[in-house]
């Protein structure tokens, strides 16, 4: 009786003891189990949101220069297109560095993979350099318009587009 009652008492001594080292770890989190946010002092606030704005700034200049980009790769696709009547491999590549632009510019609207299937999919290389043209000045047009605050529905579309667009003059064997 002794040694059971020893047992029991030694076992309700380990569990309490568990607890209580548990408790003392959870120090540096709140009840919720989540860090206590830090009050930082007011300068370091305003340094803080200097850089946050300026890092924002520089991330919408650099989405706009990926999309005049585009345009330029576009330009070049189309002129070596009217000439040769078809794709080199130096051409290939420019699709292929094309389709990686329009990604990042997508990425950066926050736009998800549309999978949805295009209604009027270009039926001819010739018709999806025109498709890739006009929504890629669409693209241009829209993302100078809004500011690094908003997104654009055009936008999100157009560069969906574009980018059905791109494989298809990718994976197209014309």
């Amino acid at each position: 009786m002794f040694h059971k009652f020893f047992q029991l008492f030694f076992a309700i001594v380990i569990i309490s003891g568990t607890v209580v080292l548990v408790n003392a770890q959870s120090d540096a989190t709140t009840r919720g189990g989540t860090a206590e946010k830090e009050d930082f002092p007011k300068g370091i606030k305003e340094s803080l949101a200097k850089q946050r704005i300026e890092r924002e700034k520089k991330d919408f200049a650099e989405l706009i220069q990926r999309s005049e980009e585009a345009v330029k790769i576009i330009n070049e696709l189309d002129k070596s297109f009217t000439v040769n009547n078809q794709f080199s491999s130096e051409d290939q590549k420019k699709l292929d560095r094309l389709e990686k632009v329009v990604k990042k510019i997508r990425n950066e609207i926050s736009s998800d993979d549309d999978d949805s299937e295009a209604e009027d999919k270009p039926l001819s290389i010739l018709n999806a350099l025109k498709a890739l043209k006009t929504n890629t000045l669409t693209l241009v047009d829209e993302l100078k318009k809004t500011s690094r605050y908003s997104i654009s529905v055009i936008a999100v579309e157009s560069s969906n587009a574009l980018l059905k667009a791109v494989r298809f003059l990718r994976f197209n064997k014309n």
